[in-house]
């Protein structure tokens, strides 16, 4: 596309959210060429509190990688990181509030993306527009349309763009995933992940006057407009259905990655349910502390994910149950054994980069190969658009009581053992009265892999995607 072919192409999607403003798409240095490895590259890092402090310190540990833009709605975050950026690299990077700032600068190569989960499509869907590519963190998206959009943009646009599941760049898990497809260890039954992390209450926060340190019309970019509070700003936002995805779409979208990953061709499943609750405790969050999800791929292969925030012993992994015993990182435990062996060596190992995700998406960067990423934008895409299926079910659920059992499930045995297994982490482990209880039986969702979509209920392909908050609108063409 030429320069002027691009910039009629923004005008005509100033109607579908870009409307009062346009970049030009320019391109970078890196469009189309491959870079040596002395040519620099300029990278934006737009979100700077939590996460975006470790995308920081990555890039300034690279050698021809310069940090040229620190990118936050919230000004209190740029003292810090411009300090840190001063004292390794002897310069000082321009920090801005709006991402928009720096999408029609040509010098900048790289759109490095820790905002909250709210405006990871978006501002990926903007920088590769604009000529950029993108390391975006997970989830990649906030819903499963405007996931498909990020995609779209990264093929249309010739851009890289890696997702932020690092495990993808652990060698561990390459060899584990490479045993587990080569039958050795038998069929895959099911693949499991899990996310038992506490999450204490956020009590409640009241709406109070905008500090004058945030631009909360940015903060807020595509989500509805609403009252500011400091459950919000910042990590507690996580909890709220308008900016997070809960906890299997925050910690536990690298461990629901890794089970996808493992079922051979898997993309997105037949059918969903999940069910839980926000449990133990009354605050202000939304989103389940206590969740369970259980996925129908083809194949006869379920997946199954655990999500606990009560008090639980911290479990963050995956394992695969197979006919002949189960497979975790690096280890198999026969059936029938006390112990598990390890796995043995196998000619298989993510690509350049050491095992440093970062480091692997820049040498992507440099090769303009989408191959070479250990960690591709439609990968992240279809993982975390798992997150969005169980929570969609969910959202969508009917309180039941906990006693007498609930005979929704039928003759399904898997889903009883879950419902067993979290009633007693409710009850044993954190003392809950559950004949006092309800919890939240999810809607039973077919879904159409290929078109991506909710084929049973109406309302739940409504929550596929949401309702955009102009200007800040993921246009239907990219």
């Amino acid at each position: 596309m030429s320069r002027t072919t691009r910039r009629r192409f923004l005008q005509t999607t100033a109607a579908a959210g870009l409307a009062g403003w346009s970049f030009a798409i320019s391109g970078t240095k890196a469009s189309g060429n491959v870079l040596g490895a002395n040519d620099r590259i300029r990278v934006a890092v737009a979100g700077l509190h939590g996460r975006g402090g470790s995308h920081v310190n990555a890039y300034l540990g690279m050698s021809g990688v310069e940090v040229a833009y620190l990118v936050d709605p919230d000004v209190r975050q740029f003292a810090a990181k411009v300090k840190q950026v001063r004292q390794k690299r002897g310069y000082e990077p321009k920090t801005v509030q709006d991402i928009r700032k720096v999408l029609d600068d040509p010098s900048v190569d790289v759109v490095s993306i820790a905002t909250p989960n709210h405006w990871h499509s978006l501002m990926t869907v903007w920088a590769c527009q604009a000529g950029k590519d993108v390391y975006v963190e997970k989830p990649c998206s906030h819903n499963v349309w405007e996931g498909r959009k990020a995609v779209e943009a990264a093929r249309r646009y010739k851009r890289i763009v890696q997702h932020g599941t690092q495990s993808r760049s652990e060698r561990s898990w390459w060899q584990t995933i490479a045993h587990l497809r080569s039958g050795k260890y038998g069929k895959l039954l099911v693949a499991k992940g899990y996310c038992y992390k506490r999450r204490r209450s956020i009590g409640f926060r009241k709406p109070k006057p905008v500090p004058d340190w945030l631009d909360f019309n940015i903060w807020l970019g595509p989500a509805p407009q609403q009252p500011f509070h400091r459950n919000l700003v910042h990590y507690n936002w996580h909890w709220f259905w308008d900016t997070g995805n809960g906890d299997i779409g925050n910690q536990g979208v690298h461990q629901m990655d890794i089970a996808r990953w493992g079922i051979a061709g898997a993309t997105l499943p037949r059918k969903v349910i999940s069910f839980g609750g926000r449990l133990g405790y009354r605050d202000q969050g939304q989103t389940p502390n206590t969740q369970v999800a259980i996925m129908d791929f083809d194949g006869g292969v379920r997946l199954v994910f655990e999500v606990r925030g009560l008090k639980s012993p911290r479990k963050i992994t995956n394992e695969f149950y197979t006919t002949e015993g189960m497979l975790t990182n690096g280890r198999f435990l026969p059936k029938g054994a006390k112990r598990a062996e390890p796995l043995p060596p196998i000619d298989v190992s993510p690509g350049p980069g050491g095992g440093n995700h970062f480091a692997n998406f820049i040498e992507a960067v440099r090769s303009r190969n989408v191959q070479d990423l250990n960690a591709d934008i439609e990968e992240g895409h279809l993982s975390s658009a798992l997150c969005h299926l169980a929570n969609i079910s969910y959202r969508l659920g009917e309180q039941v009581p906990f006693v007498p059992r609930t005979k929704a499930f039928g003759q399904d045995k898997l889903a009883y053992e879950e419902l067993m297994s979290m009633e007693e982490h409710l009850a044993g482990e954190n003392g809950l009265k559950l004949e006092a209880e309800t919890y939240t039986l999810g809607a039973r969702l077919q879904v159409d892999a290929q078109r991506e979509t909710i084929t049973n209920r109406t309302d739940a392909a409504e929550l596929l995607t949401r309702r955009y908050r102009k200007p800040f609108v993921v246009p239907e063409r990219v």
